[in-house]
């Protein structure tokens, strides 16, 4: 069964927030700074969502892993 690209990317950002308040929690504790939060949070996660996507569709063409029927 192959998965299609929407609901790759349907993974992806559901995820991706998952992460953007987990790395926006810590960034802010550790710089104090919402401003510089912000900066770290948006870029990292950009290329974050882009790499993930990427994986996902490059392991959705593996078949190894699947149970046979």
């Amino acid at each position: 069964m192959m998965e299609l690209k929407w609901r790759s990317i349907a993974k992806s950002v559901s995820y991706r927030v998952i992460c953007i308040i987990s790395l926006s929690i810590v960034t802010y504790l550790i710089t104090g700074d919402l401003l510089s939060m912000t900066y770290i949070v948006v870029i990292f996660q950009s290329i974050q969502i882009i790499l993930f996507y990427l994986h996902e569709r490059i392991w959705s063409g593996i078949k190894w892993g699947y149970a046979l029927k």
